[in-house]
């Protein structure tokens, strides 16, 4: 069993230094509760997370597969409760890809794969929260 860790180290006011993978990352909140803006809040880094994660999956599976795409983003929106804790209770990872020909079913095949196979910050959420999808391909 693996195990990872990071540690958050308090720098001023709201701001907090995250070192992740040898990467530092500074969060930080608003002005209007304390903060500079200095970096991101941590609950959209849980977007941030599941777009990382199932993006990786898809791209190393379509290279797998010999689909060669132009252009690639994931994009999630999470819907958060009103009331407090605020906590996403659903969440939509858009697929966009860009390409000439680009196989339909291999792209739902490698988003499948990554959804339900080897993603595991998808399987986390999906314990927790409603998690949607949906595959465009632009021109």
């Amino acid at each position: 069993m693996a195990t990872n860790e990071i540690k958050v180290s308090w720098k001023e006011n709201m701001a907090f230094e995250a070192e992740v993978n040898g990467h530092k990352l500074m969060l930080d909140a608003t002005e209007e509760v304390g903060g500079e803006n200095r970096g991101p809040r941590p609950k959209p880094l849980m977007l941030t997370a599941l777009a990382g994660c199932t993006g990786m999956d898809v791209i190393s599976i379509l290279r797998k597969m010999r689909v060669e795409v132009d252009d690639f983003n994931v994009i999630v929106s999470g819907d958060l409760t009103d009331e407090h804790p605020k906590q996403y209770f659903k969440m939509n990872v858009i697929y966009e890809f860009k390409g000439s020909d680009l196989p339909l079913e291999k792209l739902k095949k490698a988003v499948s794969l990554s959804e339900e196979r080897y993603c595991g910050v998808s399987a986390m959420y999906k314990k927790v929260i409603e998690l949607t999808s949906e595959i465009k391909i632009l021109d």
